[in-house]
């Protein structure tokens, strides 16, 4: 192969992996393996809806309730830092974590 077919063949493959990284998942099993690196370049309403939902997920398992003001900007506030540190880390492990940390701060689950 040529140099210029690599490129192409490279430059096809960088386009269809962001066109992926831009829709988000249908199901829990496909959202819990993206990671913070993959969701920060998703488009900034799936990459919301993909976080909420999986906020959602990991506070119902923990039997308490993600509100919304303070406490959810503050959660919001520590995945972002987890993020940060730890791009390749998956989403859904940063936000539960961040749960865990504020959970005897959050309402209980009725």
């Amino acid at each position: 192969m040529t140099s210029r077919t690599l490129f192409v063949a490279g430059a096809l493959l960088l386009a269809s992996t962001a066109a992926q990284a831009q829709v988000a998942p249908t199901n829990f099993d496909q959202a819990a393996y993206i990671t913070c690196k993959e969701a920060h370049a998703m488009a900034p309403e799936p990459r919301k809806m993909l976080a909420t939902y999986l906020a959602n997920h990991a506070a119902a398992y923990r039997g308490v309730v993600v509100p919304d003001g303070d406490l959810g900007t503050h959660i919001a506030l520590l995945v972002r830092g987890g993020c940060t540190l730890a791009p390749d880390a998956y989403l859904f492990t940063v936000i539960d974590r961040a749960i865990l940390a504020e959970m005897a701060k959050l309402p209980k689950r009725k």
